[in-house]
């Protein structure tokens, strides 16, 4: 039966009752009393973190960023481990709420990290900047293989995770030399910084203004972690800061005893063209996946339509590394 006519005339009903009702007079407003003051936002409710870390805001340095949450993994013996590393451009995100269930499932420990972000890392007088929230990086790691025996972790398989800022500090471990200290007064820092593998999402796999630029004409990244107010300052400085950057871009430090690395997108790349988000492209991976190609490191790039992928997630990846 065709309903037509009789939505037509159910609208036709609705507009001539409706038009037909004289419309209330409109009062002038009062301009002699002040309008009440606009409600207060009601602030969003933090979501809980499911499940609650085993161990929360266990400090690892002595700045109150400098903390982390450790998720433990029920296990007669010591138990692989995931290092978490939250995103936000080194300048905001947290700890918490991340997904931990699937590796507590598979018998692996985690640690999501906070750290110094660069405005506090400027603060305390830290050069570059960046090296606030790397160099926090790097001793939450070695603080926690200092736990190993206590918190039941097997230091010799710990894998790196993170998104965006997460991502590229997590590359950076990655790649960086070994940074222990053998030497050192502090038993902490005799520590390995070494990773088994790293899987991470949407990283930014350099820091070098000029390859940003080849890669991805409108990129705007960057600038910050160096001290430049903006990314033209940031490509116009790059001379200046060229030892920095080659410390400090993981692309830069990719050597052949690297550990294995897998590199997740949303978009398909397209290198030389402008993209709708370039601090998030892949074509970072595209170009980092060749990188280490030819210096014999394993890496899968995963994007929409890639090929030769053969894990589905950074959880699948870095399960079946840590779990050999």
């Amino acid at each position: 039966m065709n309903r037509l006519p009789l939505v037509v005339s159910a609208a036709l009903f609705y507009t001539t009752a409706f038009a037909a009702e004289p419309a209330a007079p409109t009062k002038a407003p009062d301009t002699t009393k002040p309008a009440p003051p606009a409600p207060a936002a009601t602030p969003a409710t933090p979501r809980p973190q499911i499940p609650p870390p085993t161990l929360a805001d266990v400090p690892y340095g002595t700045h109150p960023k400098q903390v982390l949450d450790f998720y433990k993994a029920e296990s007669d013996k010591p138990t692989p481990l995931v290092f978490m590393i939250h995103g936000g451009g080194w300048v905001a995100g947290s700890k918490k709420p991340v997904g931990v269930a699937t590796y507590l499932k598979a018998g692996i420990s985690v640690v999501s990290i906070e750290y110094r972000f660069i405005a506090e890392a400027t603060k305390d007088g830290v050069k570059p900047p960046v090296l606030g929230p790397l160099g926090d990086a790097a001793r939450a790691l070695q603080f926690v293989r200092s736990k190993a025996k206590e918190w039941n972790i097997d230091k010799t398989h710990v894998g790196a995770t993170g998104g965006s800022a997460g991502a590229c500090s997590s590359l950076w471990l990655a790649f960086h030399p070994e940074m222990a200290d053998p030497k050192s007064s502090d038993p902490i820092s005799h520590e390995s910084t070494r990773l088994t593998c790293a899987a991470v999402s949407v990283a930014q796999t350099t820091l070098d203004p000029q390859q940003m630029k080849e890669w991805t004409p409108n990129s705007n990244y960057g600038g910050h972690a160096f001290g430049f107010p903006s990314f033209a300052a940031f490509l116009a400085g790059r001379n200046s800061i060229i030892d920095w950057i080659k410390e400090y871009s993981p692309y830069e430090l990719v050597t052949s005893d690297d550990p294995p690395i897998y590199l997740s997108y949303g978009a398909a790349p397209a290198l030389g063209q402008d993209q709708k988000d370039p601090t998030h492209t892949s074509n970072f991976g595209v170009k980092l996946q060749e990188h280490c190609k030819e210096k014999g490191v394993e890496c899968e790039l995963n994007y929409p339509g890639a090929p030769d992928v053969k894990h589905k997630s950074n959880e699948e990846f870095l399960i079946e590394k840590l779990k050999k």
